[in-house]
């Protein structure tokens, strides 16, 4: 770990610790106040935003405080650590738990609530994990995109480099301020600049065709062509992973040593995850008492569906994350819940499927996007990417 390359002219001596005492004290004080971010956004707006550079920004202005206590924030390692706690509280807490509990009380049956929650919380745990384990590897290359990463990286970076790049981010700063000030969306603006060209020019299509159609007088969603889209779509980025993972091994570790883990490597975690889900499935099937509403035969179907719609949705939502820096979370569990509703289930476990589906997602596109950032401070492929806590 000592004297690798990390950023130009950085070196990577000591990483720092997630348990040193100055980061985790700063890490659960940003982490409340990302959460209270999302929460407010999702309920109020229907949006969360990225919290991640904040959180790297705050750090850097601590460690230009003059006491011994905050130079430790000076360590860009430190500062990614920061960034990726708050980021990871604000995308989890809004996207991943409040969102889902929505629809039990939505839909008449509040005391569902809890049960949900619940089922949630470790569907979140469990999306993490299996990006943790991902990440890098032939499905997840670190090289792709992840633009918020980038954003995230090139911002301390600027910062410590100062000089001519800090001057320009000081610019965009302002321009987004702005901009956004004036109902502008500048911060898509910016994404669009990082992320891939043909995922984002897709995007830009779809928003002129309901712009479009809008101004005509008409909704082209009552039509469904966009979900019909959405299904397709999702359905070749799953028959891709599938081929993916049962692609035969070159006979190397990590593939001539180009990702951190190799492909076995990979169905390993899924294999894991996708049992971890099952279980999880189960324990909220008997919990929320949707069990009286099928069959023992659509039981079962609908627990090993519902672990397939889990994992299924954060593959599609990170495949979208990497190119464009967006994840359509919601959007992918509308996906299974209109196959469910072809299947047959009845209503209750109808929404229970959509909400355990939106939790896996969005913190698997959100840690990843730490983890680019994190790729990068360290020299890109010249350091070693998973540093122990």
């Amino acid at each position: 770990m000592n004297g690798q390359t990390s950023g130009k002219g950085n070196q990577v001596k000591d990483h720092p610790s997630a348990l040193n005492p100055a980061i985790l004290v700063l890490n659960i004080i940003l982490s409340i106040l990302g959460a209270i971010i999302g929460l407010e956004l999702i309920v109020r707006v229907g949006i969360s935003t990225n919290t991640s550079i904040i959180g790297a920004l705050f750090a850097i202005i601590l460690s230009r405080i003059p006491i011994a206590f905050f130079k430790k924030y000076r360590n860009i390692h430190a500062q990614n650590l920061v960034q990726t706690a708050i980021s990871g509280a604000t995308f989890s807490a809004a996207n991943s738990l409040i969102l889902p509990i929505g629809i039990p009380y939505l839909m008449g049956e509040p005391q569902l609530v809890i049960p949900m929650l619940v089922g949630v919380l470790l569907a979140t745990i469990i999306d993490a994990t299996i990006l943790y384990k991902t990440f890098d590897t032939p499905m997840f290359p670190a090289d792709e995109p992840w633009p918020p990463g980038i954003a995230s990286a090139e911002t301390i970076l600027a910062v410590v480099n100062k000089g001519k790049k800090a001057m320009l981010l000081l610019v965009g700063m302002g321009i987004g301020i702005v901009g956004k000030a004036f109902g502008i969306p500048t911060d898509l603006l910016g994404v669009t600049w990082i992320g891939d060209m043909w995922a984002l020019g897709a995007f830009g299509v779809g928003a002129l065709v309901i712009g479009i159609s809008t101004d005509q007088g008409f909704n082209i969603s009552q039509y469904y062509v966009p979900h019909g889209i959405m299904i397709g779509a999702g359905l070749v980025a799953l028959i891709q992973v599938g081929l993916m993972l049962f692609k035969k091994e070159d006979g190397k570790g990590s593939v001539a040593g180009k990702f951190t883990s190799s492909i076995s490597d990979m169905r390993g975690a899924l294999a894991k995850g996708y049992i971890a889900y099952v279980v999880v499935a189960i324990g909220l099937a008997a919990v929320s008492g949707i069990y009286s509403q099928m069959s023992v035969p659509k039981l079962i179907i609908w627990v090993v569906f519902a672990a397939f719609a889990a994992i299924a949705s954060e593959l599609i939502v990170g495949m979208s994350a990497m190119h464009s820096g967006w994840f359509p979370g919601f959007a992918t569990a509308l996906i299974f819940l209109i196959v469910g509703m072809m299947i047959g289930f009845p209503k209750l476990p109808l929404g229970i499927l959509a909400g355990y589906t939106a939790a896996t997602g969005p913190a698997f596109s959100d840690m990843a996007y730490d983890f680019k950032c994190g790729y990068i401070l360290r020299g890109n492929r010249a350091g070693i990417f998973r540093y122990g806590v």
